[in-house]
């Protein structure tokens, strides 16, 4: 049996899964609540992640997308952070679930107040492996994120709702008052093949 085909499996059942989770649930709601415990399951599993969306930059995050949804429903991706890098402030104008699959980030949360000046949200919060956190027009959709770690790489699993590399968003200056426009991108043309499953059908030939 091949063995990438193999060790890939656990991200080709989740794109199923997140398929029907969009197709048979338009609400926002249920969405997070569901596909936060898929993205569970998922990232309690090693092995499955390509190496080449793994890598990190010396001086930039990265981001690898993994799948797109073919009506843009969503889309997953790898974050992967080089020791002490961090995001601008920042927003996604789309739901998001961000699974810690190796090492840490801190997330510091931003809101408008009364006055529409951007302030902090609390304290900064640490999401460690394991853990799921959302981002959302309901649960908070402006933060900063960063690798927890200044001496080695972090890595998370992101599910958005829509093409997130091709969304429309914005980065803030919370001293300036600044707002600009940008679109993320991804940081490679290659994606993984989720459905090369020539092995697994050869192998039941009898």
């Amino acid at each position: 049996m091949n063995a990438h085909t193999e060790s890939i499996a656990p991200l080709r059942d989740f794109v199923v899964s997140m398929t029907e989770l969009v197709s048979n649930h338009p609400d926002e709601a249920t969405r997070i609540q569901k596909g936060g415990a898929l993205l569970k399951k998922l990232i309690d599993q090693e092995g499955w992640l390509p190496e080449f969306c793994s890598i990190p930059h010396p001086q930039y995050y990265q981001q690898y997308l993994l799948h797109a949804d073919p009506l843009e429903r969503f889309s997953v991706v790898s974050f992967v952070w080089g020791p002490g890098q961090k995001t601008p402030v920042h927003d996604h104008c789309v739901w998001g679930l961000l699974g810690m699959f190796r090492g840490e980030e801190k997330v510091q949360r931003y809101e408008f107040n009364q006055d529409k000046k951007l302030i902090r949200c609390g304290e900064p919060s640490r999401l460690k492996q394991g853990e799921i956190d959302c981002v959302s027009s309901a649960h908070g959709d402006i933060h900063l994120v960063e690798n927890a770690f200044t001496n080695k790489t972090s890595i998370a699993i992101h599910v958005y709702g829509g093409n997130i590399g091709a969304v429309k968003r914005h980065v803030y200056d919370p001293e300036t008052g600044e707002i600009k426009k940008f679109v993320s991108g991804y940081s490679s043309s290659q994606i993984p093949n989720l459905w090369d499953r020539s092995a697994v059908i050869r192998a039941q030939i009898s």
